[in-house]
């Protein structure tokens, strides 16, 4: 294996075993985020992005040219002729394709799993932040329940003693009432007593006028009577005289 195909081979290996330390589920998100934000790698973020694409570059041009030859060796056809009277050769056509084969698949891999990489990064970094941004707001929603709950037990006695506020106003409020409606009636049965008192004077007074009214007019019939009869008599002492 030449030098560059070890580099490659060397290189899948590191991304395998990156990516198995990536995947275990004894270290969370949250931490490899924090580790992926110390300053070094800040330092270094600006280089980051050239080496990734210098890299995906690198690995695409041996990938074409393991596909080259593979399709090379692959289009070499011996006769059963030659195989037999060169067999040194049909041997190391086959290597030379194997080798090709081998190359193509490292190569392959390493550019799939180096973009897989990318992304597992990528989708780890997004997942920290957004689980830090869960316990915040589960935290943020347990301070707003506790603010509500004191809120809650707050008006609960706010209400309790506006309960017991109107409870006490209201009977203090009945008591007085109650002693006014005492006060009025009492000055209602006065004023009643003191007109039916008035009211039986003024009949015992009208009773009185009508018997001395009766009284008079008996009086006045006497009278009229007695007037006629002085009337008479006097008629028939002046017609005495004359005769």
């Amino acid at each position: 294996m030449t030098f560059q195909w070890s580099a490659v081979a060397v290189f899948l290996y590191g991304e395998i075993a990156l990516l198995l330390l990536l995947c275990l589920p004894l270290v969370s998100p949250v931490r490899w985020n924090k580790f992926f934000m110390i300053s070094v790698w800040n330092k270094i973020a600006s280089y980051w992005n050239k080496a990734f694409l210098t890299i995906i570059v690198i690995l695409i041009v041996l990938f074409l040219d393991a596909v080259r030859e593979v399709r090379k060796y692959s289009a070499v056809h011996l006769s059963e002729d030659t195989s037999h009277s060169s067999p040194t050769a049909f041997d190391h056509l086959h290597m030379k394709l194997f080798r090709s084969q081998r190359n193509l698949y490292i190569s392959g891999f390493s550019l799939f799993l180096w973009l897989v990489l990318r992304r597992l990064v990528s989708l780890i970094t997004l997942l920290a932040n957004e689980m830090e941004t869960e316990n915040i707001l589960k935290t943020e929603v347990a301070n707003s329940n506790e603010v509500a709950r004191k809120y809650l037990e707050e008006n609960e006695k706010l209400q309790l003693s506006l309960k017991q506020i109107k409870h006490s106003t209201g009977e203090h409020l009945s008591t007085v009432t109650n002693e006014k409606l005492t006060i009025e009636v009492e000055q209602l049965k006065t004023a009643l007593k003191a007109t039916s008192e008035a009211l039986f004077k003024t009949r015992n007074e009208i009773v009185a006028v009508r018997k001395q009214s009766e009284d008079l007019k008996k009086e006045y019939d006497l009278l009229v009577k007695e007037h006629e009869k002085l009337q008479q008599q006097t008629a028939g002492a002046s017609s005495k005289k004359d005769l």
